[in-house]
């Protein structure tokens, strides 16, 4: 859907993450994986999960084709529920679009829990979220919680209150807008890291 470049915000990601000195990255809604490889072609070691495991395999077989299969491991993840790796196991975590998915709040705020909970001391997550701002915010059917369905899709658009509530006690670095796509889709690129 979105071709084999990585999107802008991995880009900026693995240089976010290079400089805070990780080498682990877990990316959740992994796709078919234009960004996990791009994180393994940047010599970090990517555990990428995705709800589909179509999108897993074939992220498997671009990873043999570009020769970085050993830096990637891949795990189908709900994201409702609890994430499948120990307390501090990664250096840092990217997810393009997956918390505007449709979940509900208290779903984000748990799942940025569990993000919390897998990351190292002095971890970094990189996220992307569409906001109250763009153009689709409001258009479509609604199901509550700034949820809305538009084109056969349904996203949670985020207010700036939410991603404040999702940074408490974390350091929030870059709340960053941004814009993506043909309509274009308005977004965020939040950074937060945790204290040590």
């Amino acid at each position: 859907m979105y071709g084999e470049k990585p999107s802008a915000p991995a880009i900026h990601a693995a240089a976010v993450f290079r400089a805070a000195g990780a080498t682990d990255v877990l990316e959740l809604g992994a796709g078919h994986g234009r960004d996990a490889l791009y994180f393994a072609r940047e010599g970090f070691t990517v555990h990428a999960t995705d709800f589909s495991p179509v999108g897993l395999r074939q992220l498997r077989y671009a990873a043999d084709e570009q020769d970085v299969a050993e830096r990637i491991t891949t795990m189908v993840q709900d994201v409702g529920e609890p994430l499948r790796l120990p307390d501090g196991s990664v250096d840092a975590v990217f997810a393009h679009m997956l918390l505007c998915m449709a979940l509900s709040t208290r779903e984000i705020h748990a799942l940025v829990g569990e993000i919390r909970r897998v990351l190292r001391p002095d971890g970094t997550f990189v996220y992307t979220v569409r906001h109250t701002g763009d153009a689709h915010y409001g258009a479509g059917t609604a199901h509550g919680d700034d949820i809305y369905m538009h084109g056969g899709f349904a996203v949670h658009f985020f207010p700036r209150h939410l991603v404040d509530s999702l940074a408490e006690g974390w350091t929030l670095d870059e709340v960053h807008p941004f814009e993506e796509g043909d309509l274009p889709r308005r977004l965020w690129r939040v950074t937060q890291t945790l204290a040590g």
